[in-house]
């Protein structure tokens, strides 16, 4: 909580020199300007002079703030100002995300995404993947997926689950077991609107494999380790713009648009689609002169690096080593990423792994983000389930860097 200061009968001080700003941090000049240049604290220049002043709410802030935990062993760190949730869903670790105390990626070598998924929300009465728990699917649903029909998948998804909550007389049952069935069901209805499907009590890899690969019985595996793989992956940007809309206590349906709508950004789950552009590229041509013209050219190779984990993604290590010992391509599995680390140092994450797979599965193009989708329900629906239970409002504090109260413009 940001405390908010009485100037007028305050006696602190609005500003302060860069000797006092540096004596109440206890650092010297550089540090203090290397804050300043953070964005950490704001500075402008003394009137009539050459030197600058500090804000002292800033300063204070920053003093303030407890420390960070010491950075984990083959993580990237965090940026400490970023806001931060308590949750029991799962962590991020140097071996890859944790669900519940399972890492994920042992947990894909046998799991499915149904399984992965009463791990993370924690289900320990009946399974909510009974095959009568099937969403419902009201005329005005069934209309807007047959309008849909020939849109992009996330689309028809979000459309269809923004109508779910009016059509399911259970959408708002506050019962642990009442909230589990209902996060199946919207497991079901998303899959189903992603892939054009009827609403199916099928596994959901198998769904996916029936729809999408060519050779549904080749492509099980992958698509069920997949889906394991990307079913959570901590307060990512989509899990926590579902948080903050499941905090104003609406239903899981329409929190888990707010998560679609966050997913589809390049920078997030639309980072898939680049990375199979750039496969695409590399089979139709030569992938060394590719990357050297990418980065001649100020771009950045998608599907590589990872804003977390500093020695490379492990889902996507697992995903590429399991390509390997196939023998399917060891273009894609081996050579492609052994180029780009010698020029750039970045490892594969998992949209580049994702993307090779499905293109050498035969899946069709944007797939790679709608089976992120899928998958991500499953977390997703955890996190809903928790915040509801926490009954608290996410309500986040801007940093104001605008003019100072008073200033003459």
């Amino acid at each position: 909580m940001i405390k908010l200061i009485n100037m007028k009968n305050s006696s602190q001080p609005l500003y302060l020199t860069a000797r006092e700003a540096s004596a109440e941090l206890s650092i010297s000049p550089a540090t203090l300007y290397a804050y300043v240049s953070r964005g950490l604290i704001r500075s402008e220049p003394e009137e009539d002079s050459r030197a600058k002043r500090y804000r002292a709410d800033d300063v204070r802030a920053l003093k303030n703030r407890r420390a960070p935990p010491p950075e984990q062993r083959g993580l990237k760190g965090f940026e400490g100002e970023l806001p931060v949730l308590d949750s029991s869903i799962s962590t991020i670790t140097e071996d890859g995300p944790i669900y519940r105390g399972v890492n994920a990626v042992a947990l894909s070598q046998t799991a499915t995404l149904e399984q992965t998924a009463t791990l993370l929300w924690d289900v320990s009465g009946e399974d909510p993947f009974a095959p009568d728990n099937l969403p419902v699917i009201s005329p005005a649903m069934h209309a807007v997926l047959v309008a849909t029909a020939n849109e992009a998948p996330l689309a028809r998804a979000a459309s269809v689950l923004a109508l779910a909550s009016d059509a399911d007389p259970r959408a708002y049952n506050r019962s642990p077991d009442g909230r589990v069935q209902m996060g199946a069901r919207i497991m079901r209805l998303a899959a189903s609107a992603i892939l054009g499907t009827e609403a199916s009590a099928a596994p959901l890899h198998k769904q996916v494999a029936r729809a999408w690969a060519p050779k549904p019985a080749q492509a099980e595996d992958f698509i069920r380790r997949a889906l394991v793989l990307l079913a959570e992956h901590e307060l990512n940007a989509s899990t926590f713009a579902l948080r903050v809309a499941a905090s104003t206590g609406i239903s899981l349906y329409d929190a888990v648009v707010a998560g679609l709508a966050a997913l589809k950004g390049p920078r997030h789950g639309g980072a898939g689609p680049l990375a199979a552009r750039f496969v695409a590229a590399c089979a139709e041509g030569d992938p060394a002169m590719l990357i050297r013209e990418r980065l001649a050219n100020g771009e950045y190779i998608p599907g590589f690096g990872h804003s977390v984990y500093r020695n490379g993604d492990p889902r996507a290590m697992d995903l590429l080593a399991s390509m390997h010992r196939s023998g399917v391509d060891d273009r894609f599995a081996v050579d492609v990423p052994a180029l780009v680390l010698e020029a750039t140092g970045e490892r594969p994450n998992i949209d580049y792994a994702i993307a090779v797979h499905a293109r050498t599965h035969g899946l069709p193009v944007g797939s790679e983000i709608a089976l992120f989708a899928i998958a991500r329900t499953a977390g997703w629906v955890a996190h809903g389930i928790e915040q509801l239970k926490s009954r608290a409002l996410i309500r986040p504090r801007a940093r104001y860097v605008g003019p100072a109260p008073g200033r003459k413009r």
